[in-house]
């Protein structure tokens, strides 16, 4: 889907210090182990203490990360809000199907299933808010994030002022572990910082929450406008070609932001990528957040950033060795563990 949507505030929690918004001053978080966690805020600044203790991280995650995004903009009520995540809350339905277990089916705490549905961080956005505008939660692997950002789109085309757009992932332990038996993860342990160095099966873990306001046209606020969206389904190498051909052509590229995460199961996709748009400067972004169902809006909430400020942090991406002398338009290309495959077009203001 191609037209004009325009970025007017965003937010986002990762396991960098992404919450401060200025790239340049931050150094890289580095941590081994191949699961990265988030770098989380003070939630005291947005969420009522009394509040809080009886909040999920997820929940907390979620909620304050729309709530920046909200007070980004200058907008307090959106006209609709729209979330994808591939797992929802990972330890709230952890913790209900131990107590399943451990109880024998009585005297379960409700409150862990009810927090644990995926719809529940756009419930509690919508009750903060007072928004009672359309509300959706799109559940769908690696297109979670991409499909509500078409709904989104959609919303924005028939006349909606302004979406709140999203989405919300968390990693656990339990999860880690399970997702590490089927080879998700790499057997060997690194860092983040060293993860394009290790070429081998398997990547690394990662969680995060990102927000948006989209509207239909620039403000002074705009950061960038999203120009282009487009899903594939498990393609071929030579069908993800002749797609990335139809989307976009190669002198309207200054830079490519990839997903590639040093996992070779999948790289041949990203080889693609390159025989198609050689000569333009790539950046991978999985070193930065990890790999996770909608590491995609982390993507989105970095492009954005860097065609603002128009500043790539050399802290953040050691291996860029020539950046182009302006930034105009980027093209964002991932895929999750080369099934669900997502081309995004940002252009700058």
């Amino acid at each position: 889907m191609k037209g004009k949507y325009y970025i007017q505030g965003m937010a986002a929690i990762s396991p960098q210090h992404t919450f401060e918004g200025d790239l340049s001053v931050q150094p890289m978080v580095i941590s081994n182990g191949n699961m990265l966690s988030c770098v989380e805020p003070d939630y005291k600044a947005f969420i009522p203490g009394n509040s809080l203790r009886r909040m999920s991280r997820i929940l907390k995650m979620g909620l304050t990360t729309a709530l920046r995004c909200l007070q980004d903009s200058g907008i307090e009520t959106p006209g609709a809000i729209v979330t994808g995540t591939g797992k929802g809350s990972l330890q709230d339905t952890e913790k209900f199907i131990k107590e399943i277990r451990d109880y024998k089916e009585t005297a379960l705490n409700p409150t862990p299933f009810i927090q644990s549905t995926y719809n529940a961080v756009n419930g509690l956005i919508a009750l903060q808010q007072k928004c009672t505008q359309y509300n959706n939660t799109f559940v769908h692997r690696g297109f979670s994030f991409e499909n509500a950002l078409l709904d989104s789109m959609l919303l924005l085309h028939e006349g909606t002022a302004n979406v709140l757009a999203g989405a919300f992932e968390e990693i656990t332990a339990e999860h880690f572990y399970i997702k590490s038996r089927i080879g998700q993860w790499k057997s060997e342990h690194i860092s983040n910082d060293t993860l394009y160095k290790h070429f081998s099966p398997g990547t690394i873990s990662g969680e995060g929450a990102a927000f948006f306001i989209l509207g239909p046209s620039p403000t002074t606020n705009t950061y960038a406008e999203l120009a282009g969206l487009k899903m594939l389904y498990k393609p071929s190498p030579e069908k993800l070609a002749a797609s990335l051909q139809t989307f976009i052509s190669h002198e309207e590229i200054d830079m490519v932001l990839t997903g590639r995460n040093a996992d070779t199961n999948y790289d041949q996709y990203y080889q693609v990528v390159d025989q198609q748009l050689s000569g333009i400067p790539q950046l991978p972004f999985k070193h930065l957040c990890g790999e996770y169902d909608t590491a995609g809006a982390f993507a989105l909430w970095l492009g954005a950033q860097l065609l603002k400020t128009q500043q790539l942090p050399a802290q953040w991406f050691p291996m860029l060795q020539q950046p182009p002398a302006k930034l105009r338009n980027i093209l964002i290309y991932n895929n999750f563990f080369g099934e669900q495959h997502v081309f995004m077009l940002l252009k700058g203001i």
